[in-house]
């Protein structure tokens, strides 16, 4: 509505007082047509952002010795959302009474997702991942959480050419990155070094030599195994630079810890800017404790009210799932935030290098409870899994 201010005040004041009149007028020559009851937009966002989403395991695949990988379709709809190449999801399924929910990598592209398909290779290592690679089999049904995570490519950031740097099951989302780029979703030239102990525990060889004449550069490395075609050792300075600029590239690492502590320290020499190294976080897991002590975990969710034994070793996520509580958690490292909640009452401590929240999370009183351990009994106020 145009307004132009009126020499004298008063008559601002006559114009002001016929203001509402008009409004009841123009509603009244308005159509009566019902309002839609679905928005194209909130369709669309529902279609990113699904929360939760129902699937269904349909191939189980042996990898490598230790790795399988399980291939999904979504249930309650027929595609899964696009995501960033080298991100997760969170997988959870109820094991011998406990409900367990572990996060893991993405091995498709963002493509396969629209069609459909969503992959995970899985190491057989944990409680959780140990089922999955035994037990599970197709036709299970299973709730998963929409893809997320920081670990994928951004163009103001990264440089236009990458280095990723896997070990063991750390390659699944350097191959989601990898086949995106093959398939032209993602602008870059990578260069992929893949290390394991022998030739046993390498896997996806196949893929990887099909992205090689797609334009992947694939070193593998094996660290107790000397083979032709492969390199021997460990992912070094040295051996890197064989096959790149380490001081004109992004590095993408996703492995064991011992690997990020071996890297790093091979890259410190260079001087590197903080964004030039992209590590995926790993999940927070038990404190090597001689005696761990054992308390009770008052957990109020909504309008119910629940008592669990809580051990020092263990997370408070960890407690809630051994007792059944569907508590909602994604990255179990700190620093996604959806597993925020409000501490009321006990002491805690968080593991170290893992405090991802916000300073006003740490004034008011907020936890991530999958990387907090109990120092004493405890009281919080967790969200509800929708």
């Amino acid at each position: 509505m145009k307004f132009k201010k009126q020499l004298f005040g008063f008559q601002d004041m006559l114009r002001f007082k016929k203001l509402v009149p008009n409004r009841r007028a123009a509603l009244a020559a308005g159509p009566d047509t019902p309002l839609p009851k679905s928005y194209r937009t909130n369709e669309l966002a529902h279609r990113l952002h699904p929360g939760y989403m129902e699937v269904e395991l349909t191939a189980v695949r042996p990898l490598s010795a230790n790795m399988t990988e399980l291939t999904f379709r979504r249930v309650d709809e027929t595609a899964f959302p696009f995501f960033r190449a080298g991100q997760y999801v969170s997988l959870q399924a109820e094991v011998d009474g406990s409900l367990v929910s572990r996060p893991y990598s993405i091995a498709s592209s963002p493509r396969d997702a629209l069609a459909g398909k969503l992959v995970l290779g899985i190491e057989r290592a944990g409680f959780f991942s140990e089922y999955l690679c035994t037990r599970a089999k197709p036709g299970d049904r299973m709730r998963m959480t929409e893809p997320s995570g920081e670990f994928h490519y951004e163009t103001l950031r990264d440089k236009h050419r990458i280095v990723g740097i896997a070990g063991g099951s750390g390659i699944t989302p350097l191959l989601s990155m990898a086949r995106s780029m093959a398939e032209g979703d993602e602008d870059y030239e990578m260069t992929l070094f893949y290390g394991a102990r022998d030739t046993r525990h390498l896997a996806y060889s196949a893929e990887l030599a099909d992205l090689a004449v797609k334009g992947l550069r694939v070193v593998q490395v094996l660290s107790d195994e000397e083979k032709d075609g492969y390199e021997h050792g460990f992912i070094s300075a040295q051996l890197m630079e064989k096959y790149v600029d380490l001081t004109d590239v992004t590095f993408f690492l996703c492995g064991p810890q011992a690997m990020y502590n071996f890297v790093l320290k091979e890259l410190e020499p260079y001087h590197l800017p903080l964004k030039a190294v992209h590590k995926d976080a790993t999940c927070c897991g038990a404190l090597n404790l001689e005696a761990p002590r054992t308390f009770r975990l008052t957990v109020h969710m909504r309008d119910a009210v629940h008592t669990v034994d809580a051990r020092e070793d263990e997370t408070l996520l960890a407690a809630m799932e051994r007792a059944g509580l569907d508590a909602p958690n994604k990255c179990r490292a700190g620093g996604c935030g959806f597993c925020h909640s409000k501490w009321l009452k006990g002491e805690f401590r968080i593991a170290d290098g893992r405090d991802g929240r916000r300073e006003a999370d740490r004034k008011f009183g907020f936890i991530h409870p999958c990387v907090t351990y109990p120092l004493s009994d405890l009281e919080i106020d967790v969200p509800v899994a929708e």
